[in-house]
């Protein structure tokens, strides 16, 4: 009897073990599809409203890699002399705090399907509000000025529905100006004293006349006067990121151009909506406002 109660420990502890280890794996990431991968990215800590870039090295060579991320679809790149793939992609200001997975899909030169996944923390950035005093035209437009913001919005509407699929940009992004900042993104912005908007750009405090140069390479999309905007220029760089330059004094480029990364499209002014002369950049990816100062700081090659 003493033997049968000691066997039935023995079996007892295994199975107690076995379980265990079955409740441990569950409550863990799940396992890679595909061994091997290796994923980096900028910047190290994930916000709303911030541009992220992802580089990732697969087990073996592909054809093609995608990946699915926060309901976007990412196309990656990779360089001739390298085995590393890059995508630049975002967080959107109305995405909330939480663990989000990034979807990778590859296709090898053989034509066969692999895949991996990797998951990422999302945290809240605190942005701050301010006050500005503008005419009243533009908080209490009359009917001859709503119907050219509504020609203005379906003008904008057109123009950002472009996806050139091709990459355009190469490398880091640069500066548009050489000058101070003076409001950041995300800002929230009460007009004569009423909350009217979330500020989706960086404003540099910039005198008037100041050349302003292309972020990176592209193609220029629009190039006109808009009520709001004021003269104003957007580049688009591929795969759905544009870059936007409003309140220009005088444009100096035309729809269609393609430019360089340093190239002048326009010189900084106050027109539109703007309490003085400054430039406003913002920075539109699949869609969704980035912020641009995260996307000057990342190293890309």
């Amino acid at each position: 009897m003493a033997r049968r109660i000691r066997w039935w420990g023995r079996v007892l502890g295994a199975a107690l073990l076995i379980a265990g280890a079955v409740l441990q794996a569950e409550t863990k990431s799940p396992p890679a599809s595909s061994p091997g991968w290796q994923v980096a990215w900028q910047p190290t800590r994930f916000v709303n409203g911030s541009p992220v870039i992802f580089r990732v090295r697969p087990p073996v060579r592909l054809e093609s890699l995608s990946a699915k991320w926060l309901e976007h679809e990412v196309q990656f790149a990779s360089s001739p002399k390298s085995k590393v793939w890059d995508a630049l992609a975002g967080v959107s200001l109305n995405t909330k705090p939480g663990i989000y997975t990034l979807v990778l899909k590859g296709i090898t030169k053989a034509g066969k399907e692999i895949s991996f996944s990797r998951r990422f923390k999302v945290g809240t950035e605190k942005y701050r509000t301010i006050s500005v005093t503008v005419e009243t035209k533009y908080t209490e437009p009359s009917k001859e000025q709503l119907e050219a913001i509504a020609r203005d919005k379906q003008t904008k509407q057109e123009a950002f529905a472009h996806v050139t699929p091709e990459r355009e940009w190469a490398g880091s992004f640069q500066a548009p100006v050489t000058a101070p900042i003076s409001d950041t993104f995300g800002t929230r912005r009460v007009f004569n004293g009423e909350v009217r908007s979330v500020h989706q750009g960086l404003d540099f405090a910039a005198p008037a006349g100041t050349a302003i140069t292309a972020l990176n390479a592209g193609t220029v999309l629009l190039a006109r006067p808009l009520y709001f905007e004021g003269n104003f220029v957007v580049l688009d760089h591929g795969q759905g990121l544009l870059s936007l330059y409003l309140h220009m004094s005088e444009i100096k480029v035309k729809e269609g151009d393609k430019v360089t990364r340093g190239q002048v499209l326009g010189l900084v002014g106050g027109t539109g909506r703007a309490s003085g002369p400054h430039l406003h950049l913002a920075v539109r990816w699949q869609g969704t406002y980035l912020d641009p100062a995260v996307l000057l700081k990342l190293k890309l090659h």
